[in-house]
């Protein structure tokens, strides 16, 4: 009965295996005739008494093909074996893999940062030299407090290690596709760090106006990145036109971190204009802008800018004042904003306790138009923040192409701890400031606090490490900080006293010393007629 199948398997399926052994066989002839050159030898030899010279050149190029033809196939074979060694490991399993390598490095890059930022906290508390720590004995002396520091890094790789959540699921929607964004997507740029404050501001300069074309003195750029080192909140007023916006805008682009730009309305009367609400009737939290850039600037270590255009055009202390009151808590820790009164399962991983925190690689810069459809900034605005003028557009210039960088906040900050403790305020100013303070209170009953001189101590410092001087920065800060005072009062009756304060200056610092004040004194004259 099986006879007929093993004919049929024969007659059929064996012809099958037997043209497979065919193609084989032919194969093996072929790199056998292919590699066979003492057969090709000798049928040369056989015709070349019969050869002429076109038949060798034809000859030369026939085998110049079969070489190329050798080479090919030995190259094809060595790249198929190198193939099939890279993918020995399924495809999927390899992608795998991959993830988890660049997921592992991105964790690490962050534990070294919380790390470095960790120590430098212990370090400052206990008022010792960096340099001149051990930091064995640092941990040792220490140790409980560093074992609950620690537990709050661990705290926070978890975040980056906890499952996505779908955005649909929370009551914040924004926040939590951030979330999923950090833990899924996000690569930590690998940061150059060995550029100084005064290459910082040539090199901003120059990008600005090369990039973007938008020319600014580098007076001027000294000014805002000096200014960065001394406060978290930066005031550009000046006309419209003059390019307040366009300057962090323009920093965001040279740094590689997009400014948030925030428009302020004249209907904003409360901290919800800025951190959003939740809404009992559809139990989601409606977020602003504000809301995201801060809860994002949370995940990376960039500096980062939130412009609040045209700030005045409401009353600043009115949405505002929380921040200018969380940001004068002397500890970073503190720096939190209430959102929410209870936490829910799916909210977003950086909201502890219904708080959210401001890190210190965000600053917040307001543009302030001086026309009648905006309202005067309340003194404990101006106090905290660092106002600076932009009255005239500067004139355009050629300059080399420069490229944007990126630099960490813990880089951009330590250049301003540097700066201070390098170039601190000399006493002979510390002097002459005492003395135009008793000169204030005498004349005009006006004195600058212990907040402007912390902020001329910081000022100061990080103008020269940007290419200032000592004398600039005092007089810019004297001009902006303490003389702005001036406009509470009736200048009608004020012009002589005025004078003898500009003849005071020029005695008491050099003349022609305090260029800012003495223009901020001749406006203010002007306006007193």
């Amino acid at each position: 009965m099986l006879d007929n199948f093993f004919r049929y398997f024969y007659e059929d399926i064996g012809r099958i295996f037997q043209s497979i052994w065919e193609v084989l066989l032919a194969i093996l002839n072929f790199f056998n005739y292919l590699l066979n050159f003492p057969m090709r030898m000798q049928l040369i030899k056989a015709h070349a008494d019969d050869f002429g010279t076109l038949d060798w050149i034809l000859l030369l190029i026939a085998h110049l093909l079969l070489l190329a033809l050798i080479v090919a196939l030995i190259v094809g074979i060595v790249r198929l074996f190198r193939r099939i060694f890279r993918f020995r490991v399924p495809a999927k399993k390899h992608d795998e893999v991959v993830r988890q390598v660049r997921q592992l490095q991105r964790d690490l890059i962050r534990a070294n940062y919380e790390k470095d930022k960790l120590l430098s906290l212990k370090v400052a508390e206990l008022g010792i030299n960096p340099e001149d720590v051990v930091m064995d004995s640092l941990y040792q002396e220490k140790e409980e407090e560093t074992d609950t520091a620690l537990a709050e890094v661990s705290s926070r790789r978890n975040t980056f290690d906890s499952p996505c959540v779908d955005p649909a699921d929370s009551r914040f929607f924004r926040l939590t596709s951030v979330d999923n964004y950090y833990k899924t997507e996000y690569e930590v740029p690998l940061y150059d760090n060995s550029i100084t404050l005064e290459e910082l501001c040539k090199q901003f300069r120059n990008f600005a106006a090369s990039r973007l074309g938008l020319y600014y003195e580098l007076e001027l750029i000294r000014f805002f990145i000096a200014s960065l080192g001394t406060s978290r909140i930066v005031i550009l007023q000046g006309i419209s036109g003059t390019g307040k916006t366009s300057l962090p805008y323009a920093f965001g682009k040279f740094v590689e971190k997009d400014t948030t730009v925030v428009s302020v309305q004249p209907s904003w009367r409360e901290r919800t204009e800025l951190y959003g609400y939740f809404n009992e009737f559809t139990k989601t939290y409606t977020e602003t802008d504000f809301l995201r850039a801060v809860y994002e600037a949370n995940y990376y270590r960039d500096p980062h800018m939130v412009i609040l255009d045209e700030m005045n055009i409401a009353r600043v202390e009115y949405y505002f004042a929380e921040i200018l009151s969380i940001l004068e808590m002397p500890l970073e820790s503190e720096w939190n904003i209430d959102l929410v009164t209870a936490m829910w399962d799916n909210d977003p991983c950086l909201i502890k306790e219904g708080k959210l925190a401001i890190p210190n690689n965000i600053w917040f810069v307001g543009t302030i138009n001086n026309d009648d459809s905006t309202f005067a900034v309340a003194d404990k605005v101006y106090d905290r923040a660092i106002p600076i003028d932009l009255d005239s557009r500067a004139e355009a210039f050629e300059c080399e192409l420069t490229d944007s960088i990126t630099i960490s906040t813990d880089h951009l900050n330590q250049m301003f701890a540097d700066a201070k403790e390098r170039y601190p305020v000399s006493q002979e100013a510390i002097d002459k400031l005492e003395l135009v303070n008793e000169y204030l209170i005498k004349n005009f009953r006006l004195a600058f606090g212990n907040r402007v001189m912390k902020q001329i101590r910081d000022f100061v410092p990080c103008l020269i490490a940007c290419g200032g001087t000592e004398a600039e920065a005092v007089d810019f800060m004297v001009a902006k900080k303490v003389l702005r005072k001036f406009e509470s009062l009736s200048l009608g009756f004020m012009r002589d006293e005025l004078t003898r304060f500009s003849t005071y200056l020029d005695k008491t610092f050099g003349k022609n010393t305090m260029k800012y004040c003495k223009e901020y004194i001749e406006t203010l004259k002007k306006n007193a007629n």
